[in-house]
């Protein structure tokens, strides 16, 4: 198995893409550590991955609180992979935007990100190795009407995973983000409504995307097969942002 005998955190994996990335990492052998606000739900991604069977560890977290981030890379400690997926998308007009959201979305999207992987990142550099996973979205390089805050966010995201492939490659480090496009989660779906369903229609591929597709590429950027990617956004997407 590709990541047997390492060690993956997965943040926002108690539903959705993070849960499939992290039932998809411990399948591949690695003990995953699972965390989000939900403990329930976090229980249930464990269950899941033990039934795949593989190994994991829920703990609570709430990563837009700073503190909650500083407590979560303690308690984890060292690990081989961190895939950074917690993301919150609540949708505003600009001229409508409250401050309080704007900035809880840049919490949990972008300071977690970069707070979490600061605690981290320092062990991988110091044993020459590892591997970090930022999932962003192709909504980092489209625009629209009602997405300016989550779109800011997603481009922040990858410009951390250019400038932190410069910063800790010389030490054997990776970082790579995966840019998922339209993706069947019962969140998104009950969100978007019907319009879901048309711009899934709109990509190439006709269709949306299923979460473990996107753990699929996950998986393929924390292992050994993309040993010579870094700094890379990857789409997935269906063709989206080719149209």
């Amino acid at each position: 198995m590709e990541l047997q005998g390492q060690k993956a955190l997965v943040t926002g994996a108690t539903s959705g893409i993070g849960r499939a990335i992290a039932v998809k990492l411990a399948s591949a052998g690695a003990t995953v550590y699972v965390t989000g606000r939900r403990a329930e739900l976090g229980k249930e991604t464990v269950q899941l991955i033990e039934q795949a069977g593989g190994v994991g560890h829920y703990i609570v977290a709430d990563v837009g609180d700073i503190e909650d981030v500083r407590r979560l890379a303690e308690e984890v400690g060292e690990v081989d992979v961190l895939v950074n997926n917690a993301g919150i998308y609540p949708f505003s007009p600009t001229a409508e935007q409250s401050l309080e959201t704007y900035e809880q979305v840049f919490d949990v999207n972008v300071r977690a990100t970069y707070f979490l992987t600061a605690a981290l990142a320092p062990a991988m550099v110091a044993k020459g190795a590892g591997t970090i996973v930022n999932v962003s979205s192709i909504a980092a390089v489209i625009g629209t009407p009602v997405g300016s805050v989550y779109n800011a966010t997603k481009a922040a995201m990858d410009a951390l995973t250019r400038s932190w492939a410069i910063e800790f490659g010389a030490s054997g480090v990776r970082v790579n983000s995966v840019a998922p496009g339209p993706i069947r989660t019962d969140q998104v779906v009950e969100q978007a409504g019907e319009m879901f369903e048309v711009i899934s229609s709109g990509t190439p591929l006709g269709r949306a995307g299923e979460p473990e597709e996107i753990a699929d590429v996950v998986l393929f950027l924390a292992s050994a097969r993309s040993s010579y990617v870094t700094g890379a956004v990857v789409n997935a997407d269906g063709g989206y942002v080719a149209t």
